[in-house]
């Protein structure tokens, strides 16, 4: 893999190698919906951030169709201190009372969300701006915890908006707050919203951006990097504690997509440059990638 002192070293020639032997990878997947959860290091780095937003530019414009779904829980947390709210957490999920919830729908629909549009506009994309709410894209219902307040579950999809922007060449950008049938506000996991989007939409790819190398037999060390496996070895490895903590849920969200038809989905890291192109547009890709049973082989 090259670094980005030696991309940037290289000549003219080269670069022009380098994009020929992307056309196979062009030529598959032109046309195929990409659904990006985009979070952790490659959010709060801005070198990082600006290579994301390039390379989901890159992708619209050699004819995939990405749709991004954020987070921003730091930038929330930041807010709440600034504000006097301390944050607190039950289970690995943010209590949502109702000052809290104002501030996550504040920061995530008002603040990230429009950032990030910017961005994608300013790199030459064509971005819009969206949460649940909008044109009822995705509705709530309480996630059923006790005692953690608004936060939610993903009760129903309507893909009708999604579908008419990316037909047009629009890159949605997408928050994941929504409202439930009563019009309360609840703040949703990303990584589950996006599982969610990417299965309504029958995706061909589920990418998670993380702040690991992927999944990993040792969570220490990042060489039991495991590269490809499917949903029965994926669930073997929440049942035997292989799979622990924060990285539970989101295999449980890939696992859930792919049984829902997305044909792969990719744990990758967002603190390597490129990630996503390096994962879309290379023979090697990076990260794991968790694929149902039938296409294990392919």
């Amino acid at each position: 893999m090259l670094t980005e002192q030696e991309i940037t070293n290289l000549d003219d020639a080269t670069r022009v190698r380098v994009l020929s032997e992307a056309l196979p990878y062009i030529q598959k997947f032109a046309g195929r919906t990409v659904v990006i959860k985009y979070g952790g290091a490659a959010m709060k780095d801005s070198s990082l951030k600006d290579k994301v937003i390039r390379d989901i530019v890159f992708l619209a414009c050699v004819g995939l169709r990405p749709v991004v779904v954020h987070g921003g829980g730091p930038e929330i947390n930041s807010w709440l201190d600034k504000l006097g709210i301390e944050p607190q957490f039950k289970d690995g999920l943010r209590v949502t009372d109702a000052p809290t919830m104002d501030v996550v729908e504040m920061v995530l629909v008002g603040r990230v969300n429009k950032e990030l549009v910017s961005l994608i506009n300013q790199a030459g994309g064509q971005a819009v701006g969206l949460c649940g709410k909008d044109g009822n894209l995705f509705e709530a219902r309480p996630e059923g915890k006790e005692g953690i307040g608004f936060v939610g579950e993903v009760s129903q999809v309507n893909i009708g908006l999604l579908e008419s922007l990316v037909n047009n060449k629009y890159i949605p950008v997408v928050s994941s707050v929504a409202a439930d049938k009563n019009g309360q506000a609840y703040n949703i996991n990303a990584d589950t919203v996006a599982g969610e989007l990417a299965a309504a939409l029958g995706a061909e790819k589920l990418l998670l951006l993380t702040d690991t190398a992927g999944i990993l037999e040792n969570y220490k060390d990042p060489s039991t990097l495991i590269p490809k496996l499917d949903i029965q070895q994926a669930r073997h490895l929440i049942s035997t504690g292989v799979v622990a903590g924060g990285m539970i849920p989101k295999v449980q969200c890939c696992v859930r997509s792919l049984a829902q038809g997305v044909k792969a989905t990719h744990i990758i890291d967002g603190r390597v440059p490129h990630a996503l192109l390096l994962e879309i547009l290379s023979d090697a890709g990076i990260g794991s990638m968790l694929v149902s049973s039938e296409f294990i082989r392919s």
